[in-house]
Parts: C-alpha cells; sequence; structure tokens
C-alpha cells in the first residue's frame, strides 16, 4: 500500500483517508437534473414546438451537435455504453439514411439557418462508418447548418480500425479534435477485456493526425480493469506519455455485470482490490502531474496550454453531455439511438433501440421518447454545480446577480450540510464563495452533490458509478 497522502504540484492533495470515507456513489453531472431524472414523456410535437418557439436570444448563439453511432465490430468486455456488435457495415447505410432524415427535421423546424460551433461523433464507434459514409453524413450535416471556422469538431477513434487515409478524410471533413481509447497497453489486461491494441497502431494514429492538423488529441484510459496492478499500469502511463497528448482520461471502471451483459465474460477474481485500484490512482496522478499534466475536473488531465486548461485559468470551462468544454453553454441537438440533447430549459433523450428509432421516423416523428423541463430551482442549482465542476470555486454574487437570489438564504441548508467537509478539509465557505482545496479536487463530486436537490428529495433506479 502506498503512502496515506501526497501534495502534488498540480492542486491536488490526495487523501488516501478522506477518498476511502467519501468513495461512495454519485453521479458525474454532464447534466443537472441527470439524466435519470428525465421522467417526463415527450412527444413528436411537444419537441417540434420546441425548436420553432426557441427565444431569441438562443437564435444567434451557435448551436452543439451530438451524433450517436453506435456500431462496433468487437465487444470490449468492459463496456457500459448503448452499442450494436456486428461486422456488417451495410447496416450503418440505413443508419445513415435515418440520421440524414433526422438532420432533416430539425432543419425544417429551426426558425433560422443554424450556426454550430460544437460538433461530436460518440459511440459506439464512430469509425465503425467507413470514409464514404462519413463523407456522406457530413455533407447532409453541411447541407443544413453552418460549421464555423472556429469550431471544436471531434470525434472517437478506435485505433484498431483506422489508417492515415481516415485520418486524412476526417481532417478533409472538418474534424478537428479526436478522442483516442487505449485503456491500457499490457497485453494481459488487453486480452482480459478482448480489446487488442498495440503501442504502434496507436502511435500511428496519433501522429497521422498531428500531420494533418488537428488541434488536440486526448487518450482515454481505465483504471481498475481485470490483471491490472499498480506496476503494469504505471508502464502504460510512461508509453501514454511518450505520446504526449494533450488530453488524458483516467476513468474508473465500474464492474457492473448485472447491467451490462458483456461485463459477465470478465473474471471477477480478476479485478484489483480497491487498495489496489487506490494505489493505481495515487501512483498515476503523480506521474500525470510530474509529466506536467494538471487536473482539470474529476479524471480528466491537460497541458497547460491546452484549451481546456486554458479556460479553466479564465473561469469559462464548461461542462456537458461530451464532458468538459470550452465553449460556452448552448443549445445541444442531439442525433441517433439513445442520444440526449437540450433545447433551452429543455432536455430530451431518444429512444434506444434501432427499431423504435426507425419506426419513429418513418412516421416523420422525432425520435423523443422522454426528457425533463428544468424549474428556476434546478437552473440555479444547475450553475452552482457547474462552477464547482469546472472552476473549484464559486462566488455567490454571480449566482445572486444572475437569478436575483441571496445565496446565503437560498442554500442555508446545503452550507449546513457543507460543515462536515469544511471539517474535513474538502473546501472552505467564505463570506464572498465556496473554494475547493487542493484535498477537495479528487472529491469534488461529493461537494456538487450537497447541492443536488434531486438525491435529497426523491430515490432514483440509477446505478451510479462511484465517485474514485
Amino acid at each position: 500500500m502506498e503512502s496515506q497522502s501526497f501534495q502534488s504540484q498540480g492542486g491536488i492533495e490526495f487523501d488516501r483517508e478522506l477518498i476511502v470515507r467519501y468513495d461512495g456513489k454519485g453521479p458525474r453531472y454532464t447534466s443537472y437534473p441527470t439524466a435519470d431524472r428525465f421522467t417526463q414523456d415527450v412527444t413528436s410535437e411537444q419537441y417540434r414546438h420546441l425548436l420553432q418557439q426557441r427565444l431569441p436570444g438562443a437564435l444567434v448563439n451557435p448551436l452543439s451537435l451530438y451524433f450517436h453511432i453506435p456500431f462496433c465490430n468487437t465487444v470490449c468486455y468492459y463496456c457500459g455504453c448503448n452499442k450494436i456488435i456486428t461486422k456488417d457495415t451495410s447496416k450503418a447505410d440505413d443508419y445513415i439514411r435515418y440520421l440524414s432524415k433526422e438532420i432533416e427535421m430539425h432543419a425544417a423546424n429551426l426558425p433560422l439557418r443554424p450556426k454550430v460551433s460544437q460538433l461530436h461523433f460518440g459511440g459506439g464507434t464512430p469509425t465503425f462508418l467507413s470514409e464514404a459514409q462519413l463523407t456522406r453524413l457530413m455533407d447532409v450535416v453541411r447541407t443544413h447548418f453552418d460549421l464555423l471556422p472556429t469550431g471544436e469538431y471531434s470525434i472517437e477513434i478506435d485505433p484498431r480500425k483506422v489508417g492515415e487515409p481516415m485520418i486524412r478524410t476526417l481532417a478533409q471533413l472538418g474534424f478537428n479534435r479526436m478522442s483516442v481509447g487505449i485503456q491500457d497497453f499490457n497485453p494481459a489486461v488487453q486480452e482480459a477485456v478482448n480489446r487488442i491494441q498495440s503501442e504502434e497502431e496507436t502511435r500511428s494514429v496519433i501522429e497521422a493526425a498531428r500531420m494533418h492538423g488537428f488541434k488536440s488529441v486526448s487518450v482515454d484510459l481505465i483504471y481498475g480493469l481485470p490483471k491490472q496492478t499498480a506496476a503494469t499500469i504505471a508502464e502504460t502511463i510512461n508509453r501514454v506519455l511518450t505520446l504526449r497528448p494533450d488530453r488524458i482520461a483516467l476513468y474508473n471502471y465500474a464492474h457492473l455485470p448485472e447491467r451490462f451483459m458483456p461485463q459477465r465474460r470478465i473474471n471477477e477474481a480478476d479485478l484489483p482490490s480497491a487498495d489496489v485500484k487506490l494505489d493505481i490512482l495515487q501512483n498515476s496522478i503523480q506521474q500525470l502531474i510530474d509529466a506536467g499534466y494538471v487536473l482539470i475536473g474529476m479524471d480528466h488531465f491537460a497541458l497547460p496550454n491546452d484549451d481546456l486548461a486554458v479556460a479553466q485559468r479564465r473561469g469559462r470551462l464548461q461542462r456537458n453531455f461530451q464532458g468538459y468544454s470550452t465553449h460556452a453553454d448552448c443549445d445541444l441537438l442531439a442525433f441517433g439511438v439513445s442520444s440526449i440533447g437540450k433545447v433551452g430549459a429543455n432536455y430530451h433523450q431518444n429512444v434506444k433501440t434501432l427499431e423504435e428509432y426507425y419506426a419513429k421516423l418513418d412516421t416523420d416523428e422525432f425520435p423523443v421518447v422522454r426528457g425533463l423541463q428544468m424549474n428556476r430551482d434546478d437552473a440555479i442549482r444547475r450553475a452552482v454545480i457547474q462552477a464547482l465542476m469546472c472552476q473549484f470555486e464559486l462566488y455567490y454574487q454571480a449566482i445572486e446577480v444572475s437569478y436575483m437570489i441571496d445565496f446565503a438564504d437560498y442554500f442555508a441548508t446545503e452550507i449546513e450540510l457543507l460543515q462536515p467537509l469544511v471539517v474535513d478539509g474538502l473546501l472552505t465557505v467564505e463570506a464572498d464563495g465556496l473554494f475547493v482545496t487542493p484535498k477537495g479536487r479528487l472529491l469534488i463530486r461529493s461537494i456538487a452533490m450537497v447541492f443536488d436537490q434531486y438525491l435529497r428529495t426523491k430515490t432514483t433506479q440509477a446505478r451510479y458509478s462511484r465517485l474514485i
């Protein structure tokens, strides 16, 4: 077992005893209210009306677009995403045809031709699509939306299926950011999770992205996978650091075999113990900080000159369904199965299966199924949680001016509930605001949860991930 704590140069203090004590489960707050609270039925006509009646101020703000591509060639045993395992790429032709119709329906109901500053292809595996299929889909997008030249256009990449020609095509289509899945370079771990991926093919993809002008490359790692030890993942991170990605996400593996069928193929006896997972986390954070990365929030790290780190220093970092973002809060239109969007004060989610998705669009209906309309209290708490998650601090005046409240009065209960966290040194409560301490940064979700009214008043069937 490693030492109980360390103080890094990156504004983080790893207090092992506190982390163990606070390591319950909770939301990741890519939205507030969280998606498990979307209990209101949403009809196609209600959604159509939302699009047609967007507020005048929103009309001039650029949009964010999300496209869910659910297909994968093979199954990774750890995965909990909404996916369809197939090697039949012709299935993507049908899917693109329906995505195109969903795009056209949105464009027909928006009051003005929209400008877009942010676009993201997630999955599944977006690069399951061929170059021709991606080109066809992006042609439809550009037919109906204006993608701003300064925008952030990102795609998730599986290096096992992508070569330099695909990267060149993606750059030509306008993509300028990519997220590369690695998880772990150790062969025993890769075999245990059914994802065999060499360092060489990963490196070639990242080098191709830089050669073709991608502005940012991020990589995804997971700790807590079967066969992992502190030594093996330290070696993986050393090899990742030679690639010098702009951003690194270090996710905690959530083993929920009762919920995600592929995880049943993982031998639970091979999973690292809680103590070993803490060793891995502690060592990994130290490695990343020593290598010059800064903690953006929770499990995300970036180089100091990366846009995320710059946005955080300047107080304009945001958080949405795609994670941390540099772009101001705006309407998010979501396309494809299970995707989640936001228009004004309204969240909405599409149906989860291809059959339902195709059937809705065949009858000229938007494929939305559920959602939630934020009330004033939701909006206030969303702003508070966003500030804490993104900036690690919150000045009362900003909330008071925006929402015409007295912070101390409105959140009297929450300030009282924060006192044990103050005693434990996670944050300080000052006359002008809340300030997260270095040891509180890794436990930011615990702090944000105090302001989540739904956690105190309404039960949920959701199974949240562990905080650490």
